[in-house]
């Protein structure tokens, strides 16, 4: 009676058998066998963070240096008696928008002639339209500090929102090239195409790393400035009062 061998199976060479690569176990690993398409997107999503990081910390930074001469000036401001004290303080505060209010307000008034003559117990006086036209000009200054300001802000915006798209475009990209692999490779099991798939997320995961601190740092930044320009409308008020007290206006 001939005897029957029974073979063992070949082993697999495929993308799940004995013979198929390591699959990366972390982040680290997974972005090393990335494509090189969605290697590009992570290195632009690095630049990208990279400068919303040191957008934020600059402008953290300034504001805070501005909040601080401001709060100075300003204390010295409402202690002032008379508009020649206030002058004194605003010569030696530097770096404040509501220096640069005040300093624009005095040189309006040394340009602009009085239209209302003076009497014997009354100096001449700026009539109605010259006392709006100061209050437009004070109000434009006002925004030019904080336009200043504001520069480069409105990128955190631009970089929380489009940093998801490109993102997203990288996990696209991904998945096209890990399932192009996966059809030249002739296999389709899960475990062939988890990896691709996985590697492609990471420039998801990646993306919101980026746009969620951007988003943060915008609204906090943009918080700061709406504050800063109130109080810049309401100086603008005080140093009118001032002018009517001094019988400037």
């Amino acid at each position: 009676m001939t005897a029957a061998f029974v073979q063992d199976p070949p082993p697999l060479s495929g993308p799940g058998g004995a013979n198929a690569p390591a699959v990366p176990s972390d982040v680290i690993g997974l972005i090393g066998a990335a494509s090189t398409e969605t290697k590009v997107v992570l290195v632009v999503l690095v630049v990208l963070s990279l400068i919303s990081w040191g957008i934020m910390l600059a402008k953290w930074l300034e504001y805070s240096r501005v909040e601080r001469a401001g709060r100075a000036f300003v204390r010295e401001f409402e202690h002032a008696g008379s508009l020649s004290e206030a002058e004194r303080a605003a010569g030696r505060a530097t770096g404040s928008p509501f220096v640069d209010v005040f300093r624009r307000a005095m040189l309006f008034l040394s340009e602009t002639r009085p239209a209302l003559p003076g009497t014997a117990d009354r100096s001449a006086r700026l009539s109605g339209s010259q006392v709006e036209a100061l209050r437009l000009v004070l109000d434009s200054e006002s925004d030019a500090g904080r336009d200043r300001l504001a520069r480069f802000v409105s990128w955190l915006a631009t970089i929380g929102s489009v940093s998801p798209l490109i993102g997203l475009l990288g996990t696209v990209l991904g998945v096209i090239s890990a399932f192009t692999g996966i059809a030249r490779g002739g296999a389709g099991n899960l475990a062939a195409v988890a990896p691709g798939v996985a590697e492609a997320l990471v420039a998801t995961a990646a993306a919101l790393a980026v746009a969620i601190p951007a988003v943060f740092g915008y609204n906090a930044l943009a918080n700061r400035l709406n504050r800063l320009d109130g109080e810049l409308d309401g100086f603008g008020s005080e140093l009118i009062a001032l002018l009517v007290r001094e019988e400037r206006i």
